[in-house]
């Protein structure tokens, strides 16, 4: 089959590598349709790891993908050949002392796609997996949707994880991918006040498209100046979705005490800070969100219902042949790009 190989820093080639095949009772064949560039795989595109994950070249990256399933092992009863599919890219052990406590997400033996010593990615035309990573949509959401879907499982996990008091203001630190998909899930849980920061003019008006009660650019108004104007009491919850220290710097400054700062984004430092005084005085919670937990098809129901749409976010299309010149756009943050989807 053709697959994307990553061969060293920002390098990657077209190679035939071998057809996966079904080992287990439970495993189901794969025919991978679409692939969304997440932010993650640039990480590895161009830095060849993200922290203690370290990529050994040859290595085929992305997890963001939809499927149709072409056959399934003796056990498979929840999906059948020829169903569209959502992948969960993460498969559990189920049997650590995490997964017994209903945080597989935080499994102890965790496999995930395109991760480094876990597991291959999806660029490819055919992936094996678990049947439980398998989530039938039933034509009812189209395959780009599907693909969207991990992104978006992620950020109505960590919308669920924040608590967001009834009648609270919110912040949205970065308005990529994740942070607009933060942005419908809690317009979905009918958030109605809503501060959203981004440096990318065209994502800032993708958000403002969905509807917000404040947007602006960092990089041109003093955003804590402006949204503290507003919400002179500063905001119950700030999710930061771009793994940058100066977004964080922000988000203890809007926070009101006893205010929750959820953190998706993944920083390219080993290392972040705060400010301890106005940690400590205003006695601030933190949460660190790790992928998703038990929120795909929760996902596939917030698109299907039409609460949500996501097509805005998917603005360039490639074929598996140009994926390094979706990575290149998507690294560079050119031409406005939200999402660049792989069609196979």
């Amino acid at each position: 089959m053709k697959a994307i190989v990553l061969t060293g820093i920002n390098q990657m080639e077209l190679r035939d590598v071998p057809d996966p095949t079904i080992e287990k009772d439970n495993d189901v064949l794969l025919k991978i349709e679409r692939v969304g560039v997440c932010g993650s795989d640039v990480h590895y595109y161009e830095t060849g790891r993200i922290g203690r994950q370290i990529v050994e070249y040859p290595f085929i990256i992305g997890h963001e993908c939809s499927a149709t399933v072409k056959a399934i092992g003796s056990s498979v009863t929840s999906v059948k050949v020829g169903d569209q599919i959502a992948v969960d890219p993460a498969v559990s052990c189920h049997k650590c002392s995490q997964c017994r406590m209903g945080r597989e997400n935080t499994c102890e033996d965790l496999r995930f796609l395109g991760c480094p010593g876990q597991g291959g990615g999806c660029l490819c035309e055919y992936i094996v997996m678990s049947e439980e990573c398998c989530f039938p949509t039933g034509g009812a959401i189209t395959l780009e949707q599907a693909a969207l879907c991990e992104p978006l499982s992620i950020a109505v996990y960590a919308v669920k994880r924040a608590r967001i008091p009834e009648g609270a203001g919110i912040g949205i630190l970065g308005a990529g991918p994740i942070g607009l998909s933060v942005l419908l899930s809690a317009k979905a849980e009918k958030v109605q006040k809503i501060y959203l920061t981004e440096k990318i003019d065209a994502r800032l008006e993708a958000a403002r498209g969905v509807g917000v009660s404040w947007a602006g650019n960092p990089d041109r108004v003093d955003i804590v100046k402006d949204i503290l104007t507003a919400e002179p009491l500063g905001l119950d919850v700030v999710i930061e979705c771009c793994g940058q220290q100066e977004a964080l710097d922000q988000a203890f400054e809007i926070l009101k005490p006893g205010g929750r700062l959820v953190i998706i984004g993944t920083a390219r430092k080993e290392r972040i800070s705060f400010d301890v005084d106005t940690f400590k005085r205003q006695e601030l919670s933190i949460n660190y969100i790790r992928r998703q937990n038990h929120c795909v098809q929760a996902a596939i129901d917030l698109i299907q219902s039409g609460e949500v749409n996501v097509d805005f976010m998917i603005t360039h299309n490639f074929a598996l042949e140009d994926t390094q010149k979706a990575f290149d756009l998507v690294a560079g943050y050119r031409d406005g790009v939200i999402k660049a989807m792989i069609h196979l």
